[in-house]
């Protein structure tokens, strides 16, 4: 059994880290309502940008743009989404997983362009890493999406890469976060049913061909932005999941701790009285 000194130097600890991951807890819970709003208040921008695609791209043929143009597949790229820290339960491990499952069943050369240095460190000694984005900030900027849609259209039009997939995590809600994957290039007209919803046609100066050169990258754009910023909100949401349940262990490891320790002390006062009694009676 061990000491009281043992014990309560272990309720010191635990103290300690309860007050660090109750910390992080707040820390989490104040930059996740930013950016739930960032990522709530971009998405009409979205909506819009896929809107004027699907209608672009309606009665275009895929030969009169690189990036809609569909060839033989032989190498495939996953644009991995992760953090650049841990302590956020499942967040980082989902989007791994999820790229490991993808990469299982292919038959084809595979590489892989990673954001976040989680998903960097676990992949690097086993999968090609193109490129990678370490150090992005908690409010994503547009100009890195575009750093990152620029060198997808480069290794793309290159004939590098044929295939490119996006693997980020979706924010639904502070306990609900769901990993997708998204074929970014090439670019996939929008199927029929896509176009109910849009009610009024475009008319295009110059030629819808034309207009695909500048919609379709700043579509690539819109979605890794928007990518990111669901990712950033996931990563801050399982943060703070992660540090109040954290937070709760620790209150009931002390509990457990305290009540450890007021039984040693009871068997040390047990013990004193059964050997002054033992005393008493000897002298007698």
């Amino acid at each position: 059994m061990a000491s009281m000194r043992d014990i309560k130097r272990q309720i010191s600890s635990v103290e300690s880290t309860m007050k660090i991951t109750r910390a992080m807890k707040m820390v989490a819970a104040a930059k996740l309502r930013k950016s739930q709003e960032r990522a709530e208040n971009a998405k009409p921008f979205f909506d819009k940008t896929k809107e004027t695609l699907a209608s672009v791209t309606a009665n275009v043929n895929e030969d009169l743009h690189p990036l809609l143009n569909k060839r033989n597949v032989k190498k495939v790229a996953y644009v991995l989404i992760t953090g650049d820290r841990g302590l956020c339960g499942a967040y980082n491990s989902r989007a791994i997983k999820e790229v490991e499952k993808e990469v299982k069943v292919l038959d084809k050369d595979y590489a892989l362009i990673t954001i976040g240095k989680k998903g960097r460190d676990y992949f690097k000694n086993k999968s090609e890493i193109i490129s990678e984005y370490i150090g992005v900030d908690d409010k994503p900027g547009f100009a890195t999406a575009t750093n990152i849609a620029t060198e997808l259209i480069e290794l793309y039009t290159e004939g590098i890469l044929d295939e490119i997939h996006l693997v980020y995590t979706e924010f639904n809600s502070v306990v609900s976060q769901n990993v997708h994957t998204l074929q970014l290039l090439p670019i996939e007209p929008p199927k029929s049913e896509e176009l109910d919803d849009i009610e009024d046609s475009y008319l295009y100066d110059p030629s819808a061909e034309e207009v695909l050169s500048a919609v379709l990258p700043q579509y690539l754009k819109n979605i890794i932005f928007g990518a990111l910023l669901q990712s950033k909100a996931s990563e801050f949401a399982s943060r703070m999941t992660a540090m109040d349940s954290a937070t709760d262990n620790a209150e009931e490891m002390i509990e457990q701790l305290k009540l450890s320790y007021n039984r040693a002390r009871q068997a040390a006062i047990t013990q004193e009285l059964s050997e002054i009694v033992g005393g008493a009676e000897a002298l007698e």
